[in-house]
């Protein structure tokens, strides 16, 4: 851990001030590590997830002799020194062969770590896919399709669920042009089946492609941009109750003031209560039907006693109408 440092003059106190907790927090840097054995293949996956996560990103391209799950010290210090919550950390070994470890930072200290292996038959890097690329910056949309991401309990897909919505989000926005929306992270997992192995977790990146439809919304095709890479879970580090419920906490003011009498439905229409006073019913004005209304000319004790029954006759010869009495 980094001693506390006393501001000396204002310009070294404005740094202090801007690393410091703050309302509205900036936008989460990574930091990119390899170890002191690292395969040719974790160098490119780091080199490309470097690219994707341009300009929030920094890489270290020298040998860094740590083990986090062991000793996560180091990790610490470069998260402080360089004021980087995110760390992607690379390595190679024979028990753990094409490693690539998530680690996630709050206040200096390592909050949760997560391992993938990555299989390198699958593996194709940016560069190999001869088409156009994304810009940098831009917001990307992720998809996570699976039923293993969808688990209540956390378990390591919901956790690597977590990682990459941290790891891709950017900048926080509370509207995006779709001008600025040119690719996708598509990340999907299979079951899970008892017995049997863990399924992969295949990560994918489109460009997305609009064309005209003739219609009024055009038409969306997708193309592999790359890179592409399968990997499979590994060691697992949950963040402590303390440390998370700490880190979930949110700054007074933040949240808007909830409205009395207001509610939302489960569809997310918007329900409101009137309160009013006593009505007076009394006092209450009915609509008047004319259909209701009692006739002058009519006597109403005679309408139930009327016998007689009106026959016309169609046939058009001569005649009016007869009167046939009921017997």
């Amino acid at each position: 851990m980094l001693r506390q440092i006393k501001p000396r003059n204002a310009r070294s106190k404005r740094a202090l001030d801007k690393k410091a907790p703050q309302t509205h927090e900036n936008a989460k840097t990574t930091l990119f590590l390899r170890g002191s054995t690292c395969s040719e293949v974790v160098q490119l996956a780091l080199t490309d997830l470097h690219s994707l996560k341009r300009p929030l990103a920094l890489r270290f391209t020298k040998k860094n002799p740590i083990h986090p799950f062991e000793d996560a010290t180091s990790l610490e210090f470069f998260s402080q020194k360089n004021d980087a919550s995110l760390l992607v950390f690379g390595s190679h070994s024979k028990k753990r062969p094409h490693c690539l470890t998530l680690v996630r930072c709050f206040d200096g200290r390592v909050l949760d770590m997560l391992e993938l292996y990555m299989q390198p038959d699958s593996f194709r890097t940016l560069v190999q896919f001869k088409n156009q690329k994304c810009a940098v910056g831009l917001k990307p949309l992720l998809l996570f399709s699976g039923t293993p991401f969808e688990s209540p309990t956390t378990t390591a897909y919901t956790l690597a669920k977590s990682l990459f919505l941290d790891l891709f989000r950017g900048q926080e926005a509370q509207s995006v042009d779709v001008e600025g929306l040119q690719y996708m992270i598509s990340i999907c997992a299979g079951e899970e089946v008892e017995g049997r192995q863990s399924p992969l977790i295949h990560l994918r990146v489109y460009l997305i492609r609009t064309k005209k439809s003739g219609q009024r919304l055009p038409r969306v095709e997708v193309e592999e941009m790359g890179p592409r890479m399968d990997f499979r879970v590994g060691r697992v580090r949950e963040a402590e109750e303390s440390i998370m419920k700490e880190a979930l906490k949110k700054a007074k003011g933040l949240e808007p003031r909830p409205k009395k009498n207001v509610e939302t439905d489960i569809v997310g229409d918007k329900m409101g209560r009137i309160h009013l006073g006593r009505q007076d019913l009394g006092t209450l004005q009915t609509r008047k039907m004319k259909g209701l209304k009692r006739g002058r000319d009519v006597d109403t004790d005679l309408i139930g006693d009327e016998d007689d029954l009106t026959v016309v006759d169609d046939s058009g010869e001569g005649g009016g109408t007869k009167k046939a009495r009921k017997e």
